[in-house]
């Protein structure tokens, strides 16, 4: 696939340049653009990143760095037996554990949720960092939802991170998944709690927690653009109205109350490390 003009390796990671020495520079340059590429349409465009994702491991499959993004790709287009083959090559030539949650997000993907589960107790988790292991809750957690075990997902949520006032990263996911637990529980008033504290730390807009405290609340936005000469001679009216809300209940002021950190495995069969909730993934884990 072409690629344009102005695309240069130097918007690559400077760990991934670093990888990338071991190439000869003409390869090397043409390998970090095509990474480049990926990291530019994952998001809006997968199918155009896994393409160019395919190339890049073709130039250079022995670069870990390459089979990560391969790997990413491939997850993002929901192809999860190819992500796992990628992330587990990866790890192979990092010795590093930061791909386990997304690994064990494949295996969910694959239909295998009790194989997520058992990821989540591996000594893996131990070398995860906060957010690594953050990552690995929300994982479990989904995988308890799963197996339709909607209660322990609930427990499994349950968490220092979750209760801590500070906002980080992982935070409004993290309230997110919970209150969408909830939710699934018939718990709403506790989930309305959590979609309004999930939508307050959701600064970049990762999720869609607004979007579900006005479906709780009882908003609805109208987009009132309307045409009113049915007579054919084609005027429409000079008062365009869009985005009214229209609301058939007040939002009442909500005091956010902390949970109780309850440990994640306080059911009997509950894996010793963490663990989420919620649809694989569409585009990456959160790592990295």
């Amino acid at each position: 696939m072409p690629i344009p003009e102005d695309v240069t390796g130097d918007e690559i990671d400077k760990d991934v340049r670093q990888e990338l020495l071991s190439l000869p520079k003409t390869l090397a340059d043409d390998v970090a653009r095509n990474l480049v590429m990926v990291a530019r349409l994952i998001d809006e465009e997968p199918e155009e990143a896994y393409a160019y994702s395919r190339i890049a491991l073709r130039l250079a499959s022995r670069v870990a760095a390459v089979r990560e993004a391969a790997g990413f790709a491939a997850y993002a287009n929901q192809k999860y037996s190819e992500a796992l083959a990628e992330f587990r090559a990866a790890r192979r030539m990092t010795g590093s554990a930061e791909l386990w949650p997304v690994m064990a997000d494949c295996e969910r993907g694959m239909g295998r949720p009790e194989r997520a589960l058992a990821m989540a107790g591996e000594p893996e988790v131990r070398r995860l960092d906060k957010a690594g292991q953050v990552e690995m809750r929300l994982v479990a957690a989904g995988a308890r939802r799963d197996m339709d075990q909607l209660d322990a997902a609930i427990v499994t949520l349950q968490s220092p991170e979750l209760a801590s006032n500070s906002v980080q990263p992982w935070t409004a996911r993290l309230r997110y998944a919970y209150a969408d637990a909830l939710l699934a529980a018939d718990r709403e008033d506790e989930a309305r709690e959590w979609f309004a504290k999930a939508a307050d730390s959701d600064k970049d807009g990762a999720t869609d927690a607004s979007d579900r405290l006005a479906e709780l609340d009882g908003v609805e936005f109208v987009d009132a653009l309307e045409e009113t000469d049915d007579s054919g001679e084609g005027e429409s009216s000079g008062d365009v109205e869009t985005g009214t809300a229209v609301s058939d209940a007040e939002g009442d002021q909500v005091t956010g109350t902390g949970i109780e950190a309850e440990n994640a495995g306080a059911e009997t069969d509950e894996p010793a490390g963490p663990s989420e909730t919620g649809e694989p993934r569409e585009n990456g884990s959160g790592q990295g």
